[in-house]
């Protein structure tokens, strides 16, 4: 039951946002605030209906707790979601609607760009509140995250590589990346320039021609990327791809890539575990775009914001350590490190006598 899920998953607060004149429908979920004001991006989607909305922003909200958690952001979880056809909705008037409702927040919540959304929203939702990064960089933003996104998608790759193969030369292994979207082609255009071999796929013909024919890459159809004989798969397309039925088809040794709940559950995790095959986390993994955006909140430096990004590869390399120090999946130990901050932080928060909420609430488990 739906019911059920929202008081379960341990979330602050949830926001429905109705505006019939400006045609906006919304949804602002706050998982948490221990760490800071909670900073996670506004999707667009033409959801079936308003519980699968509430769905995806409650689950991708707590995602967004643990992906600043693990980055050492001192910023909690939140995420937006819009109901409505990128292609054919927006408009000026949505997205100021929308602003407002993000500025009624006080800034316990902080919006930017996501699926569906680009810089050009981001300006007209800062026209009604300040509370908005990935602004353009007239405004003191940082534009675009993207290509930051993929820088640090890069650096968990050279983790990866490093961990499995014993070096970090990207260019020396093949990857298979599934999705061409922004981030995606941001990723191949990265991996190219270091001389990797590229097996792209994409459900969009056009995204997929442009990625043979300036990066050099092999097309595979969508379903086959699974059973490429390559070194690596990089899932940067949309959640949930990798189950136990793809599973078995795998015959790369890493899974290292963009999508947020690329996994369609904990037990995954584990049975890629179990199999030899090393995941990086996805939440690790994808955390340089709002590790980039993070920084407009106290002022923006890029050299700043490409020196915090690099730290991911850092990130990955503690995760995997906790992940061999105690046979558990690398899954599991990153939960465990974003925990254990979450909870310490917390704690200096409460008053004397009280103890932080167990995290198993945060996660849903």
């Amino acid at each position: 039951m739906l019911f059920e899920t929202l008081a379960t998953s341990g979330h602050e607060q949830v926001v429905f946002c109705h505006n019939p004149d400006a045609g906006l429908k919304a949804i602002i979920a706050l998982h948490s605030t221990v760490l800071g004001p909670a900073l996670g991006g506004v999707r667009m989607r033409p959801y079936g209906n308003s519980d699968d909305a509430l769905r995806d922003v409650l689950r991708l909200s707590r995602t967004m707790t643990y992906k600043n958690a693990l980055a050492g952001l001192n910023i909690g979880g939140g995420k937006a979601v819009i109901i409505g056809d990128p292609r054919t909705d927006k408009s000026e008037v949505l997205f100021r609607a929308f602003g407002r409702c993000v500025d009624a927040l006080g800034g316990r919540y902080i919006t930017a760009e996501d699926v569906g959304t680009d810089v050009n929203d981001m300006e007209q939702i800062y026209l009604e509140t300040g509370s908005v990064t990935g602004v353009h960089q007239v405004h003191g933003g940082s534009g675009d995250p993207a290509p930051f996104t993929a820088y640090g998608a890069l650096q968990a790759l050279m983790a990866s590589v490093n961990r499995r193969f014993g070096h970090e030369e990207v260019g020396k292994v093949s990857i298979a990346v599934q999705g061409l979207g922004h981030i995606g082609m941001e990723l191949v255009k990265l991996l190219r320039e270091r001389g990797a071999k590229l097996y792209v796929t994409d459900l969009d013909p056009v995204l997929l021609q442009r990625a043979v024919e300036d990066y050099g890459c092999e097309a595979v159809k969508p379903d086959a990327i699974y059973d490429v004989a390559a070194d690596v798969l990089a899932p940067c397309a949309m959640e949930g791809g990798i189950g136990l039925d793809t599973l078995e088809r795998l015959k790369v040794k890493i899974v290292c890539g963009t999508a947020n709940n690329q996994l369609a559950s904990h037990e995954v995790g584990d049975a890629l575990h179990q199999r030899g095959i090393l995941w990086a986390p996805d939440y690790a993994v994808n955390a340089g775009g709002v590790m980039n955006v993070s920084l407009e909140i106290d002022g923006y430096n890029r050299e700043r914001a490409m020196r915090l990004i690099r730290s991911i590869y850092h990130n990955l390399g503690r995760i995997f350590d906790l992940s061999e120090r105690d046979g558990i999946s690398p899954q599991r130990a990153a939960d465990r490190i974003a925990e254990t901050r979450i909870a310490s932080i917390g704690k200096l928060k409460l008053p004397l006598g009280r103890t932080a909420p167990r995290m198993s609430r945060l996660r849903g488990e």
